[in-house]
């Protein structure tokens, strides 16, 4: 069953700049997981620091497997230097799709 993520972490706005080449790492690895089908950023342009997390994944494994790639560890090591934090993420389980 194909699962999106969807949700929001916040980073301080004068930090945002420096976190972005880590930000564009993190989406060119994950980009090019087997089973990642969307993965993506967005700064919320009403509320400056706030980002909008978007992942499409194939199924529960190809998401597992994410959580412990090399890249997802080295993206999460980065969060205390550049001040993320408020992470809110949800999964949903998509049983079907059209176009609208």
């Amino acid at each position: 069953m194909t699962l999106i993520i969807a949700g929001v972490v916040r980073v301080p706005p004068e930090n945002l700049e420096g976190l972005r080449p880590h930000m564009l790492v993190m989406l060119a690895a994950s980009r090019a997981e087997e089973g990642c089908l969307e993965y993506t950023y967005a700064e919320d342009i009403a509320d400056p620091g706030l980002i909008r997390v978007f992942e499409v994944w194939r199924d529960s494994s190809a998401l597992d497997a994410h959580f412990q790639t090399p890249h997802m560890t080295e993206w999460r090591s980065h969060w205390p230097r550049f001040g993320v934090s408020d992470r809110r993420l949800f999964a949903y389980e998509i049983a079907s799709q059209r176009p609208l």
